[in-house]
């Protein structure tokens, strides 16, 4: 039995999607005899035709994929947009660096593991980009034996 018209009006009642329209099948002949809207309508009322809930999109796969860009995954080179500098500044990265190494040559300075006068040519070198990281800056001080002499 053909009941697409009968569909088709009750999409347009019930403001859905033909293929949200359930109709009840064991009920196909009383359904077929509905030729108004207000038939429809009625039909509606009594349950012989109703909306099928709306299928959704499932967010599992995103929440899998938000978790992973989370631990640090996912950030190949495929997947990078602008330059180096774009993602992390030149100026943000000279910041760090040298706010961590006069960090590290005021605590020496203060703990009495240098001189001043060795602070003071280690800070303008770190001031000209001698160093590449902190750990490169105890390095040159161990190799070139500017460690306080004790007494």
């Amino acid at each position: 039995m053909n009941l697409s018209v009968q569909k088709r009006i009750a999409s347009d009642v019930m403001d859905c999607g033909v293929h949200r329209v359930w109709l009840d099948r064991e009920r196909a002949e009383e359904i077929s005899m509905a030729i108004t809207r207000e038939d429809i309508r009625k039909l509606v009322h009594r349950g012989l035709i109703k909306k099928k809930p709306e299928k959704a999109i499932s967010h599992v796969r995103a929440r899998k994929r938000t978790l992973q860009r989370k631990k640090g995954r996912r950030k190949g080179y495929g997947t990078r947009k602008g330059t180096a500098n774009a993602r992390s500044s030149r100026k943000g990265r000279w910041m760090q660096r040298i706010r961590s190494q006069r960090r590290e040559l005021k605590t020496m300075r203060d703990t009495r593991y240098i001189e001043r006068d060795v602070y003071r040519r280690l800070y303008r070198m770190a001031k000209g980009g001698a160093f590449r990281s902190v750990t490169h800056l105890r390095t040159y001080i161990d190799e070139h034996s500017l460690v306080r002499k004790r007494r």
